[in-house]
């Protein structure tokens, strides 16, 4: 697995993304009002879309399917809370937009990525 910018994801590519998350602890346990505290929270899934290309608010559209259920995550590409993307797998898809693999099974979504070479 290789480490990627944000910047480079493209549509048809399987990648995990760290991103950090704050923590929320009760007051009664750190005797202060709050915590800062953080943790780094793993999403693994194919990107079935990128919108609005090297712009500030330019977004990336991951989906995976969990437990049966079909699960997407709208994240923002020039966020300082994703601390670093790994390139997991790549396909070669002849679409911008891959919005169709949300009717697919797993089964008919592998078929329907080709494999390239890394």
């Amino acid at each position: 697995m290789s480490e990627i910018k944000m910047e480079e994801i493209k549509p048809g590519m399987l990648v995990r993304v760290f991103q950090k998350i704050p923590t929320f602890i009760k007051a009664k346990e750190t005797g202060k009002k709050g915590s800062d505290k953080e943790k780094t929270q793993q999403i693994e899934g194919l990107v079935i879309a990128r919108k609005h290309g090297r712009e500030v608010g330019a977004t990336i559209t991951i989906r995976r399917t969990v437990d049966g259920i079909g699960v997407e995550w709208i994240l923002p590409v020039f966020s300082p809370e994703i601390k670093k993307v790994e390139l997991i797998n790549t396909a070669r898809v002849k679409r911008a937009k891959l919005g169709f693999l949300r009717n697919k099974s797993q089964k008919q979504i592998r078929a329907k990525l080709k494999k390239s070479a890394k």
